[in-house]
């Protein structure tokens, strides 16, 4: 048979390899393993890693799932595009915006600005990791939020090893509704269960971690003797988020769940700072932040310091309406269209998959989504072209700033690009599925595992939108064989996803690339880790006592308030 002939014939993923469920899974985790081995015990660099991690998934699912080498190979080719557009695009965005602030001098504004309202470093991270951070995730996600709180926090003087795992650890509850509740429609879609539903569901889980992500954060930075010193504005920034969490992913609306909540916990926060202080300032030894008394601006300049990222906020909440997405994939430019649909050649629809993942054969699709208009990284980059405008940049000195940032983001781009194929190749040979059906032999307490199921695939492919994808349908049917509620097991993929968001190798190279800290990958990893099972474990519980202690609070048949 011609090459050209075998190409077109379809392959179907195989989910025991190796002739038993437990020895298939240990077999499929091989090219995790390498990655997290290389990563965190070997502790070579990103780009390094994620090559060798990438390798072990292509080499396993040729030589042990039976893979075709041309499929594996453009999936590897697939994941690494997608590497580079939307997720490297809107990191590059990101940090090309933060090197105009520095440029400018306005960044140094926007230092004093948020000294002048507290100095105090466990406060700052509430305001900047968790609700400025929210606001972000809500809007764009991607990686957006880490890369740009991140920043903004060694900016301020933090030390750039907490800014990194600070900002991972926030970079969670919110997740399940960022860029205008992504993950949750890929959920409806892949599940068929209503959105509302999976909204309200996911509503009543993650506000009960949203009141304990703040207290974590602080905890995380201080002993408990320092973080009792400022539980009251922790409980303020709790309380004011996960309320608005819950009564709007319950009762109004699936999309802007972060963006409102975020914004209702930073302006709460902020003006209960206005009249509350704490008894001591906490700062980093050798901490050289602005303090209140050293320096003020008025508010003329105080705006202006602000301008990037209040530009920056307008962009990434309007490119991410569903609306405005739609409005402009339709445009043109003569010839040139705003958005792309390719098939990827010897790939789309060359793969099967079969019971039990999805309930009848079904050929993936491949389709690389080219919409170099619509993509959060553009509104993030004309964002940083205003900010550059409003600061009177020369071209010069706005190639000079681009530079800067080429330079910075080059070794994370060779990082994430073979992290992104490494996920693909999973994906497309079914490991993450023979990963996954390990979890489903756990009978009565598959509730709790659910959890870590949604977390597994996170982890595996950096993204809760991903996740759902890949095992939204799986947790359905086995809900209904094992006769759970099947609106609560989805959710627990979604919540328990997200706690490993701070996991995924891609994150932590955003993280380590917004804070320059290549190279300290691995230290990151070793230390978000167990706060990311901790975290998930207790979305585990919740969930386990939703389907067996509380199931008349699971929702079915919500309808949201018609205020839109």
């Amino acid at each position: 048979m011609c090459y050209c002939c075998a190409l077109m014939e379809t392959w179907s993923q195989v989910y025991t390899p190796v002739g038993h469920w437990f020895l298939s899974a240990l077999v499929a985790a091989i090219p995790v393993i390498v990655l997290f081995y290389l990563l965190a015990v070997k502790r070579t660099s990103a780009p390094v890693a994620a090559f060798g991690g990438a390798a072990a998934a292509i080499l396993t699912a040729i030589f042990v799932v039976g893979m075709p080498v041309g499929l594996a190979m453009m999936s590897f080719v697939f994941g690494s595009a997608y590497g580079l557009l939307p997720i490297g695009y809107v990191v590059f965005s990101a940090i090309f915006l933060y090197q105009i602030s520095l440029d400018s001098g306005q960044f140094e504004i926007m230092k004093v600005s948020v000294g002048n309202l507290t100095a105090d470093r466990r406060l700052q991270a509430l305001l900047i990791a968790f609700a400025f951070g929210a606001i972000i995730e809500g809007a764009a996600g991607f990686g957006t939020p880490v890369a740009i709180s991140a920043a903004l926090m060694v900016g301020l003087g933090f030390n750039p090893f907490y800014a990194s795992v600070l900002c991972l650890i926030a970079n969670t509850a919110p997740v399940a509704w960022g860029s205008i509740g992504t993950p949750l429609v890929m959920l409806a879609n892949v599940s068929g269960l209503p959105i509302n539903d999976l909204s309200a569901m996911n509503a009543r889980i993650l506000p009960i971690m949203s009141m304990i992500v703040p207290l974590w954060i602080v905890r995380t930075m201080v002993g408990w003797k320092q973080t009792r010193e400022v539980f009251p504005a922790i409980a303020v920034c709790s309380v004011s988020f996960a309320g608005t969490q819950f009564l709007w992913g319950n009762f109004i609306d699936p999309g802007l769940v972060d963006i409102v909540a975020g914004a209702v916990c930073l302006v709460s926060t902020t003006l209960f700072l206005k009249f509350w202080k704490p008894k001591t300032i906490y700062q980093f030894e050798g901490d050289r932040g602005v303090t209140a008394s050293t320096v003020t601006y008025t508010g003329r300049q105080t705006l202006y310091g602000w301008t990037p990222f209040l530009i920056l906020g307008v962009f990434v909440l309007v490119w991410g309406m569903p609306s405005t997405k739609a409005f402009l994939n339709a445009q043109s430019f003569g010839p040139i269209k705003t958005q792309y649909l390719v098939p990827v050649p010897a790939l789309d629809k060359q793969i099967v998959r079969v019971p039990p993942v999805v309930p009848e054969p079904t050929a993936e699709a491949a389709i690389y989504t080219f919409n170099w208009v619509t993509a959060s990284g553009t509104g993030v980059m004309i964002a940083a072209a205003l900010a550059a405008i409003v600061a009177r940049f020369s071209f010069a000195r706005f190639l000079g700033s681009f530079k800067k940032t080429c330079s910075r983001m080059l070794i994370p781009l060779m990082a994430i690009v073979p992290m992104l194929g490494l996920a693909y190749v999973t994906r497309y040979s079914g490991l993450d599925a023979v990963l996954g059906l390990a979890f489903t032999h756990t009978g009565f307490m598959y509730p709790f595992f659910a959890a870590f199921l949604g977390w597994l695939g996170v982890a595996l492919t950096g993204s809760d939108t991903s996740s759902n994808a890949l095992f939204g349908s799986l947790q359905r049917i086995t809900a209904e064989q094992l006769g759970l509620d099947p609106v609560l097991i989805c959710s627990a993929n979604s919540t328990g996803g997200v706690m490993g968001k701070m996991v995924d190798a891609q994150s932590i190279v955003v993280a380590a690339t917004a804070t320059n800290q290549v190279n300290q990958e691995g230290l990151i990893f070793r230390f978000v880790f167990w706060h990311s099972i901790a975290l998930t474990t207790m979305v585990a519980v919740i969930v386990f006592l939703y389907a067996y202690v509380f199931q008349s609070l699971v929702p079915h048949n919500v309808h949201f308030l018609d205020i839109f």
